[in-house]
């Protein structure tokens, strides 16, 4: 399955950045797939977070920055037919730029895929169990990625090895999520059978990545157990560092907020809202340091994240990992 995702994404190495918001700005998305992996657009950051740029410029700056494939991340929730319209409308700049790999999530991602495919594009969707992964490769999508429970961010609940376990007989390619933040840890995923990897934490301590330098040195000196979930970020559990604010404000929702997401006319209607707080805040903490004390989003990978260094070295050292190994002759 390695060469089958290798030739979905057209990569060297079977790597993805995955989309971070605020941190995927377009010199760490252009690093990655410069270097032979490939760096995930994620649109709310470009357009809110960076700039507050046009997506259609930032696609473009860059593509002046690398010539590999990019890849586009599409948040497909139906949380608002307003929110659902103009990621449509994202997607197909994204297409028309010449994106042709997309990384989907939290809802029915088949208005993609039908996008995707009509252009020979692929489409590979978040998922964190088995049920989910059904409905996805029901709506179409060419491959999963496994978020599993030492992700950042929004983490699943299993090991990488329960997880893959649990999906390794649908018959596409699995990418690991959550946990890997070295070359070694990429190789024992690819031995593992999942068809690639993908790393978030390992790159927000990167030197292109803009991301506070504070936040890059809570990540060096954090440990696998400083790790929390939190609901008090968008609504649903959220991994991030336990900084002093985390300790003080606690990580439990308000009770009404937990109320309302578990009502089913209302639950859309709260996380719109935890959403639509953190886009303004991240992207306010992004230009400040002292905000970023708040909500550091990370995933038990810190563990093996020792140093800021530059994108293309990660890269190239889980490559060069991987052909020690025997590359795709060792499968």
């Amino acid at each position: 399955m390695v060469e089958t995702f290798l030739r979905h994404t057209g990569t060297e190495v079977p790597l993805l950045c995955g989309a971070m918001y605020p941190c995927s700005n377009p010199e760490l998305v252009a690093a990655v797939s410069e270097a032979g992996g490939m760096g995930i657009v994620q649109p709310i950051s470009l357009v809110y977070a960076h700039r507050r740029r046009d997506l259609r410029e930032a696609l473009r700056e860059i593509k002046r920055l690398t010539d590999k494939p990019i890849g586009f991340n599409a948040i497909v929730e139906q949380s608002s037919q307003v929110y659902l319209d103009r990621m449509k409308t994202w997607v197909d700049i994204a297409l028309e730029e010449g994106v042709r790999f997309f990384v989907t999530a939290l809802g029915k991602p088949g208005f993609v895929v039908e996008k995707a495919h009509a252009v020979g594009g692929f489409v590979y969707h978040d998922v964190t169990e088995r049920r989910f992964a059904q409905r996805a490769l029901d709506e179409g999508v060419d491959g999963l990625i496994c978020v599993n429970g030492n992700a950042g961010g929004h983490a699943g609940q299993r090991t990488p090895e329960a997880l893959f376990a649990e999906l390794g007989d649908l018959g596409v390619p699995l990418v690991c999520a959550g946990g890997v933040g070295d070359e070694r840890r990429f190789v024992q995923m690819l031995d593992l059978g999942y068809a690639g990897v993908q790393m978030g934490t390992r790159f927000i301590a990167t030197t292109e990545c803009t991301a506070h330098p504070d936040y890059k040195a809570a990540i060096v000196k954090a440990k696998a157990d400083d790790i929390v979930l939190t609901e008090r970020l968008s609504g649903v559990p959220v991994a991030v560092i336990e900084t002093e604010y985390v300790k003080r404000t606690g990580t439990r929702a308000s009770r009404p907020m937990r109320w309302m997401l578990r009502h089913p006319r209302f639950k859309h209607w709260a996380r719109s809202w935890y959403s639509m707080r953190s886009v303004f805040k991240l992207a306010k903490g992004n230009r400040r340091a002292d905000a970023y004390s708040d909500w550091l989003q990370a995933g038990r990978s810190v563990e093996d994240v020792h140093a800021v260094v530059p994108a293309g070295d990660v890269v190239r050292a889980c490559g060069e990992a991987w052909h020690a190994r025997g590359g795709l002759q060792a499968r």
